[in-house]
């Protein structure tokens, strides 16, 4: 297909006219990126077609924050967002990329381009030759995926979307690994600080369709609005054993012997009181994705080890990672063989550490003895004093 000829034009009335034309061609996603000035927070900017408004995703090295967009003002935010701060806008729908490019002298260009919108399941990123195959397959319209605009009404993968799919297909497959190893037919799952629950849902097809598995899913939240949109969502995909309940993930009770649970970037301290019930309950399965680990770098005091908290960045990441590596043997101490996994690559989120437990019928005495030793060294070292830790009633130093 033959491409226009790219129409160049300069000032702040080209850019919003650019962004009011791409907003008014029925976009599902639009990038905003190469920040103008290196003291930009923001890496890059991420708008997402949800069902009613476009979800705004600002990503930093090591964070994202969300916000929301209404539909009707698509140009408008672009524009706010970007001007004098961004260098390239790049959005997505209709089988058309739009492009938008902004030299430092305020120069802007826009033009338009065909690309493919469907992307064959199972395609490769260039360098790979194997063809890679998903739980998920193509040709199969899954309700979820569909209002979250990752598949067509005919079961295509749209190619905007396609790195969202494969991150789903990676948490299944985590998750397949651990269901398939429980051999039943039924399972009961917990989902705290559930949200809007888009993955909820795909965990309940998952279980439902593609496993053959009679499941009974409660997802939890806190936010009455949200609650409401997800049981109308069940109830219009005819999802009869999936449920939402307005709650808190602290002192919940079950209404069930729960066998899954699930937390997914449940903030802070709101993963430890997940895995705390999940360790009461003698949950057989624990999937933790954890989010903003603040506790930790609040206490961290390195005496011997100052290097590592005198670049705040440094201070952060490791303050994170020591927060997971303490939950996951504790979670070894309390009878699980617990696994920290790379969940999806950080070129897409930050949120990349996923917690995966699985209840051990029995465990050595030695085993647990060494993994509460280990936590309480770290702890000691940099005088952590961990939520988990403190919710499990062990001896504080």
């Amino acid at each position: 297909m033959s491409v226009p000829a790219p129409a160049e034009t300069d000032g702040q009335d080209q850019l919003r006219a650019a962004c009011a034309e791409m907003a008014g061609q029925g976009v599902d996603r639009v990038v905003i990126s190469k920040p103008a000035h290196r003291d930009e927070r923001y890496r890059k900017l991420v708008l997402e077609r949800r069902e009613g408004y476009y979800q705004l995703s600002r990503y930093t090295q090591t964070q994202a924050f969300h916000g929301q967009v209404p539909l009707d003002q698509l140009g408008q935010a672009c524009f706010d967002l970007a001007q004098g701060r961004y260098l390239q806008l790049n959005g997505w729908g209709e089988g058309v990329e739009h492009i938008i490019l902004l030299s430092r002298k305020g120069r802007c260009t826009y033009r338009r381009k065909r690309v493919e919108e469907q992307a064959p399941v199972g395609a490769m990123p260039a360098g790979h030759n194997r063809e890679k195959r998903y739980l998920l397959e193509e040709g199969i319209a899954a309700a979820p995926l569909v209002d979250m605009g990752i598949l067509t009404k005919e079961g295509r993968v749209v190619r905007a979307r396609y790195d969202k799919f494969r991150q789903i297909n990676r948490f299944l497959e985590l998750l397949d690994d651990a269901v398939g190893s429980l051999k039943t037919k039924r399972l009961n799952v917990i989902d705290f600080g559930c949200g809007k629950s888009y993955l909820t849902f795909v965990v309940y097809d998952y279980l439902t369709r593609l496993k053959g598995i009679q499941a009974n899913v409660i997802g939890l939240d806190l936010k009455a609005d949200v609650i409401e949109k997800c049981r109308q969502a069940a109830a219009r995909y005819g999802y009869t054993g999936l449920h939402f309940e307005l709650g808190d993930i602290n002192g919940y009770r079950a209404p069930f012997e729960v066998d899954l649970v699930l937390t997914l970037h449940a903030c802070d301290t709101a993963t430890d009181y997940a895995l705390f019930n999940a360790v009461n309950w003698k949950a057989k399965l624990i999937f933790s994705v954890p989010c903003c680990q603040h506790e930790l770098n609040g206490q961290i005091r390195a005496d011997r080890l100052g290097i590592l908290t005198r670049y705040g960045i440094v201070k952060e990441r490791f303050s994170a990672l020591a927060t997971d590596a303490i939950r996951a043997n504790l979670l070894e101490y309390c009878g699980y063989k617990t696994q920290l996994l790379e969940f999806i690559d950080l070129a897409h989120t930050p949120k990349n550490l996923l917690i995966r437990a699985v209840r051990r019928p029995t465990i050595p005495k030695g085993i647990r003895e060494k993994a509460l030793a280990e936590a309480q060294a770290l702890m000691e070292e940099f005088s952590f004093q961990p939520m988990l830790y403190t919710l499990l009633g062990l001896p504080q130093g």
